[in-house]
């Protein structure tokens, strides 16, 4: 059994200020990440903006991620779409261009096209047919439920569903039951929503979290003291960064990361495409002041490759 643990960010996609991609951002993002100290990086979610990039960029920022990180770190690529036959098409491309994990909600689209139980079963099995390790990614924004008898099945059943990314309320809840029921099918039990509930969640049982790609390297001490067994030191690093991540969850959304990379010279522009309205000027002062004193990478990320002859 492999077992997926540490922090692995989500990786933003940073647009230039007319809305085209900035696809040598994308590389710097990239970099940033791994030199935080990411265990593996997430690509193409809705911190990435899935939802706002066609699919033909989405093929050429997936191709661009996994050739530039080529196997620094591993690539969990995410697949997810209502349309079965496209959630195979997608997880067969993401296995096919170097991805290790396949990441997917169950099938939905808008507020009120849900699949229900079996249908979700059935998506995740075509698409397990495929051969790529599968994330279970169990958000509210699915607005599908996806009780834990249903998880335990899916783990069970079919062979790739290996790890699940739980951010639903409550999430330690769901994490004990599945961890405690699920036994060895349950290979990388993940807190997600930018850790807002890291803690608890790793109190339950989980071996990793997929947060933002802002401060990467001040929560990876949290998950590595716990893992540990030093939840002390534990507690007390996530209380340092406790303010920030609140700030970040309840206020700014993915708008945060882009927001700090700039400040730190990582990316050009925070831009994000309409209908997205920008972060508040007030809101984004508030993000940098509330990190500042934490000094991450983040913000000295670009002055340090500056120095090293580096950044382009």
């Amino acid at each position: 059994m492999t077992q997926y643990s540490g922090i692995w960010p989500v990786a933003p996609t940073p647009f230039f200020e007319d809305g085209a991609v900035d696809f040598d951002g994308m590389k710097r993002v990239l970099d940033c990440l791994i030199d935080q100290g990411a265990d593996g990086i997430c690509i193409l979610a809705n911190f990435s903006e899935q939802f706002l990039i066609s699919d033909a960029e989405r093929d050429a920022l997936a191709r661009l991620c996994t050739e530039h990180i080529a196997g620094r770190v591993p690539i969990i690529v995410t697949i997810s779409h209502f349309a079965t036959q496209i959630a195979v098409e997608r997880a067969r491309f993401a296995k096919e261009i170097g991805g290790e994990i396949g990441m997917r909600m169950p099938p939905y689209h808008g507020a009120l096209l849900k699949g229900n139980a079996q249908q979700s079963f059935e998506q995740f099995a075509a698409v397990g047919e495929v051969g790529i390790p599968i994330m279970v990614q169990d958000a509210p924004l699915s607005g599908v439920e996806l009780p834990v008898t249903l998880l335990l099945r899916m783990a069970r059943e079919i062979e790739m569903v290996k790890l699940f990314k739980i951010e639903c309320p409550r999430a330690s809840n769901k994490l004990r039951a599945l961890i405690a029921e699920g036994g060895d099918a349950i290979e990388a039990p993940f807190d997600g929503e930018e850790a807002i509930t890291l803690l608890a969640d790793l109190d339950a049982g989980a071996t990793g979290s997929m947060t933002s790609g802002m401060i990467v390297d001040q929560i990876k001490p949290v998950i590595t003291h716990h893992l540990a067994g030093r939840v002390e030191e534990a507690t007390t690093a996530y209380g340092r960064v406790a303010m920030v991540i609140n700030h970040e969850n309840r206020q700014c959304g993915w708008q945060s990361c882009k927001a700090a990379m700039v400040a730190g010279g990582v990316i050009k522009s925070d831009y994000c495409r309409h209908p997205i309205e920008p972060l508040h000027p007030e809101i984004k002062s508030r993000l940098i002041d509330l990190l500042k004193p934490l000094d991450p990478l983040v913000l000295r990320w670009g002055v340090s490759c500056i120095k090293m002859g580096s950044l382009k």
